[in-house]
């Protein structure tokens, strides 16, 4: 029995609570409410931040079958200027911002003694501008690094100052409950704060986290886009198919997704490891060939390998595959789908291996819809199935984390009606993943962080 509960009153079944115990209910509800709302409040500069990609977006051609304009080339060019600054900022001045956010958040967790410095202010809003000059120079890479840690540092704020009103909170309790809560914040989503708070950031499946970590998650999904989101992030996939063939279409797409997500994985913690000491070395140099990396696909994807991709998946939902290589032939064969997931894989490896503050989340997504697109055009079956399926099977492949694949999925795309095939593509890949790379991404990562320095 720990300490606290010697001191909470004892409720007789069939009687009603004393006042002063209502007040505390009350008043920690409140509590649980409140750090939401700062949550959602530190979250909102960013997904403001990040909605500047969609319309630089808007300036790419995209297509074979457009010209470049001077806009366009202008931004395909952003990485190789920006790029070096980040990687000289992150040597310096500001060290402390350098990396995703969430394997400094785990390691936090699993080492108390190391959450005061990961959870520092100035870090935090370091790597917060980092991601935001990242994002706006196009990078390819989501945003869960930064919310994450940003809601984890918050709710851990919050807890120090107001201990009184979550008593029933410990620090390693608030710390993950908030870091589920940034990334509710961060993609407009409740339950998958809950979600990811227990399949990655905790193991503790017990009602003390699980409804506070939802009360937190609603408020601050609630407060974390002004004005408003759409419903589905993403669209609707307005197709219904049978379970029967959802599920055969699941054994391809999560296959393939597994094999592509477990790769994915694997390359980026190896390139982590293997550039961390050469950007100690020679930041500028480094920046300028990962930069120019990034240059060069955007220009030969027509720019379809910039920004998160979330515009390029809306594209694949309402106008089908770009055409990227300008040949019918090619198109039609489908070497341009494999070319987009290429440079979609390849891309977010260049700007996050270095340690440039972001996330895989969104590159995952994108290329899992791309495959799944794909397999299903091969197959002659509705593509958008294929979208569907593949979103949670390329995120799940990726991360290894399949419940979050299919909150996420179901919350971007609206394709509940796809409940069976999602399920069990996410398994599969997940699975597949697994015979990959062994660690998750975020423990490889993690372990990066942990591993002693040269």
């Amino acid at each position: 029995m720990s300490p606290d509960s010697r001191h909470e009153p004892v409720l007789i079944p069939g009687t009603l609570p004393s006042q002063s115990r209502l007040k505390g209910v009350v008043r920690h509800f409140i509590g649980l409410v409140l750090v939401g709302v700062l949550i959602g409040l530190a979250c909102l500069p960013l997904n403001l931040v990040d909605g500047v990609q969609d319309h630089l977006y808007a300036l790419m051609p995209t297509s074979a079958d457009e010209s470049w304009s001077w806009r366009g080339v202008v931004i395909a060019f952003l990485p190789l200027v920006v790029m070096p600054i980040l990687l000289l900022l992150q040597r310096g001045p500001w060290q402390a911002g350098a990396g995703s956010g969430i394997p400094s958040t785990m390691n936090g967790l699993e080492d108390p003694s190391q959450l005061p410095k990961a959870m520092a202010a100035p870090g935090t809003v370091q790597r917060g501008v980092l991601w935001s000059i990242a994002t706006i120079a196009m990078f390819p890479l989501g945003r869960e690094g930064p919310v994450v840690q940003f809601g984890a540092a918050v709710s851990r704020a919050c807890h120090r100052r107001f201990r009184n009103w979550l008593p029933s909170l410990s620090e390693r309790q608030i710390v993950a409950i908030g870091g589920g809560a940034g990334l509710a914040g961060g993609f407009n989503t409740p339950l998958l704060g809950a979600v990811f708070m227990l399949e990655e950031l905790t193991a503790d499946y017990s009602i003390v986290t699980i409804w506070p970590a939802l009360v937190i998650s609603v408020a601050a999904a609630g407060f974390s886009n002004i004005g408003g989101e759409p419903m589905f992030g993403l669209g609707v996939l307005n197709v219904a198919l049978p379970e029967v063939e959802q599920l055969m279409l699941a054994f391809p797409i999560g296959i393939v997704c597994g094999l592509v997500g477990g790769f994915f994985n694997k390359g980026l913690v190896w390139l982590t490891g293997r550039l961390a000491p050469v950007i100690k070395r020679k930041p500028l140099r480094t920046g300028l060939y990962l930069g120019g990396g990034l240059t060069v696909l955007a220009l030969l994807s027509w720019g379809t390998s910039t920004s998160d991709g979330e515009a390029l998946v809306r594209q694949l939902i309402e106008q089908g595959m770009p055409n990227a290589m300008g040949n019918d032939q090619v198109y039609i064969s489908g070497l341009t789908s494999i070319w987009i997931t290429l440079v979609r894989v390849i891309g977010p490896m260049l700007a996050l291996s270095p340690g440039v503050p972001g996330g895989l989340i969104d590159p995952s997504l994108t290329f899992g819809a791309v495959l799944g697109y794909t397999i299903c055009a091969v197959a002659g079956i509705s593509s958008q199935v294929g979208i569907g399926l593949g979103l949670a099977a390329g995120l799940s492949g990726a991360t290894q984390l399949p419940l979050v694949s299919i909150v996420f999925a179901w919350r971007l795309a609206g394709d509940q009606q796809l409940f069976a095939g999602v399920v069990l593509a996410s398994v599969l890949a997940a699975y597949t993943g697994r015979l990959v790379c062994r660690d998750p991404v975020y423990h490889g990562l993690s372990k990066l962080q942990r591993a002693p320095r040269r």
